[in-house]
């Protein structure tokens, strides 16, 4: 990222900012009960959705010209992990000699 122009980071950063302000917003006017209507019609959620493509499209586009590889995807709390954590105690021999 330092050797990156100084116009990508700004640029980044203002697709970041765009990005966040905008799922705020959703989150502010989403109904909390399933039985409430959004406020929003469709054509704006349509937007909404298309707004979001664009700015991923762009961060896509910029992490190309920049050499990097975007392997970011969603993590749901559900999710079976694809990492195993292992113990070191269960490494520890239980019939260790000191010599």
């Amino acid at each position: 990222m330092s050797n990156e122009p100084i116009h990508f980071t700004v640029e980044k950063r203002i697709l970041v900012a765009m990005r966040k302000t905008l799922s705020s917003v959703v989150r502010d006017v989403t109904p909390t009960s399933s039985a409430l209507k959004s406020p929003l019609s469709d054509a704006t959620v349509e937007d909404i959705k298309m707004c979001f493509g664009l700015i991923a499209a762009r961060e896509q586009e910029l992490a190309k010209e920049a050499g990097v590889e975007i392997k970011e995807r969603p993590k749901y709390p559900d999710e079976p992990t694809k990492s195993n954590v292992v113990s070191l105690d269960s490494l520890k021999s239980t019939t260790h000699k000191d010599s």
